[in-house]
């Protein structure tokens, strides 16, 4: 509508851009104009960012201040945090404030009444995968290896659950911080343990220590870790060090939607982070065209109407919808195991 004011949408990043934010605005932005360019929306976004310092490496005080900044801004969205551990700092932020909000970490602990949850990996799910598919592999005495951190409890509390009912005999287990640069001890002390496999479960930082350990101790186990591995896609120089490393992704080759992104942008469809900011820019458009009270609380109601719309992550058929008290976006197979060899990321068909 000529005149209209835009809707602010707020970006909380929780860790540092190193192109302060570009890509990921520009794929949501991408995806928000596919819902304007069909006339179902009468006013245009603004998109207010803030660049916070979060856990592990900052504080939770970095995030609070950045979520009430951005409320104070007149946001009617944020778009945000991408660390579950601070997923579940904001988490009561979102009712407090009567605030709409679409995080994107692994953590459904994340979401709530206001809380809405795109699902970039799952503390709760990827666990189960990774226990099947080694059961698949028939390795059935894994070691763990997981953070000290929210993130890494979560994760080796769910691949626990999931375990028992495969046969799977945990051989030990060790946590280590999530900043760790030298775990030449604690993997040597999971080797003696004789394990046929080694599990991986945490941010990812740490993930760099695992692999040079393994390198210095020469132990060429079969590893398997949760979606942190997609650090390689930020790190090159760390792709090396996860060679034949099984782990779970949110991009499928196969998947129609993201060969669609891939027309409009290479770019931005070749990562999953901004697969998943594309998504949600899709997300909003929709919710804004389904919007009958512009206010916080309408934009709250319109999200839980959007409705089988095909997803840009996962496999071919995954599918967004939100819904009364479902406020998990990606529905279907969503996880998609993957392994790093020769520098590039590549799926398993299994």
């Amino acid at each position: 509508m000529p005149g209209a004011v835009p809707v602010r949408i707020g970006f909380l990043y929780d860790y540092p851009q190193g192109d302060g934010g570009t890509a990921m605005e520009s794929a949501f932005r991408l995806g928000f104009g596919e819902v304007a360019a069909s006339g179902r929306v009468d006013r245009d976004v603004e998109i207010v960012a803030n660049h916070a310092r979060g856990l592990p490496t900052g504080s939770e005080h970095d995030v609070v201040m950045g979520f009430r900044e951005l409320e104070s801004a007149g946001c009617l969205l944020v778009v945000g945090p991408s660390i579950s551990d601070n997923g579940l700092i904001t988490q009561p932020l979102f009712d407090e404030f009567a605030l709409p909000s679409i995080n994107y970490t692994g953590g459904e602990r994340t979401r709530g009444i206001f809380g809405f949850h795109y699902q970039v990996g799952s503390l709760e799910e990827e666990p189960a995968v990774l226990a099947a598919r080694l059961a698949h592999r028939g390795l059935r005495r894994p070691a763990i290896v997981h953070d000290q951190s929210p993130v890494g409890k979560r994760y080796a509390e769910c691949f626990d659950d999931a375990r028992g009912s495969l046969g799977l005999e945990t051989a030990g287990s060790t946590a280590i911080s999530a900043m760790a640069e030298d775990l030449m001890e604690p993997i040597s002390r999971l080797r003696d343990l004789g394990p046929d496999s080694l599990v991986y479960l945490g941010l990812g930082m740490s993930s760099r220590a695992v692999a040079l350990a393994l390198q210095g101790l020469s132990w060429d186990v079969p590893v398997v870790a949760n979606s942190a591995l997609m650090f390689g896609y930020a790190f090159p120089d760390w792709r090396d060090g996860y060679r034949g490393w099984e782990y779970l992704d949110a991009i499928a080759d196969d998947n129609l939607t993201r060969a669609h992104l891939r027309e409009l942008n290479p770019v931005l469809a070749a990562g999953p982070v901004t697969c998943a900011m594309f998504d949600i820019g899709r997300l909003v458009g929709e919710a804004l065209a389904r919007t009958e009270h512009l206010t916080r609380d309408g934009l709250r109601q319109a999200l839980e109407r959007v409705k089988m719309l095909p997803a840009t992550c996962g496999r071919e058929g995954t599918i967004m919808s939100f819904g009364v008290w479902d406020h998990a976006a990606l529905k279907g197979e969503y996880l998609v195991l993957r392994e790093w060899r020769d520098g590039e990321t590549v799926q398993i068909r299994s």
